[in-house]
């Protein structure tokens, strides 16, 4: 299942800023910085189980496909089935979850 966080703070780091700066070769605008956020739980999708409405939660930085060697490694948590689709905004199956205007 999905979760859906309404943001309240996030940090800039390094590697938005490279981004910003249009020298990222994986860089894809319009963009949506800031990988080091807070928020709140305001939906919860079907099957979650581990967070409700109103949590407060960290989000990860990169999502996780929990099958892939990486997912399954206790070394990292740097998910290789998403690598393709990360630096675009988009989940795995090419679909975005971003929106702006009710517009996708």
């Amino acid at each position: 299942g999905e979760v859906l966080v309404e943001v309240k703070a996030t940090g800039i780091c390094h590697t938005d800023e490279f981004t910003l700066s249009g020298a990222d070769p994986e860089g894809i605008f319009p963009a949506i910085l800031g990988h080091e956020g807070a928020g709140i739980v305001v939906d919860v999708g079907k099957g979650v189980t581990s967070v409700r409405k109103g949590d407060h939660v960290i989000p990860l930085y990169t999502p996780e496909c929990r099958q892939c060697p990486s997912c399954l490694s206790r070394k990292t948590n740097l998910c290789t089935a998403i690598r393709a689709t990360q630096g675009k905004g988009l989940m795995p199956d090419g679909t975005s979850r971003f929106s702006v205007g009710g517009e996708k």
